[in-house]
């Protein structure tokens, strides 16, 4: 029962360093152009040899 004093706070560091990173990427625009990358996978620029 006492690896609860440990598991708790660890456990809630983990989530909160979670959701700093997922803010952080909100903030750097990692999700500014998400149907960007899907079409551009579909356009097929390469040049014949």
């Amino acid at each position: 029962m006492n690896v609860l004093w440990y598991l708790i706070p660890i456990s809630l560091a983990l989530g909160a360093l979670g959701l700093g990173l997922f803010f952080w990427a909100l903030k750097s625009g990692q999700y500014e152009d998400v149907a960007g990358a899907a079409e551009r996978i579909l356009n097929d620029e390469d040049r014949p040899l």
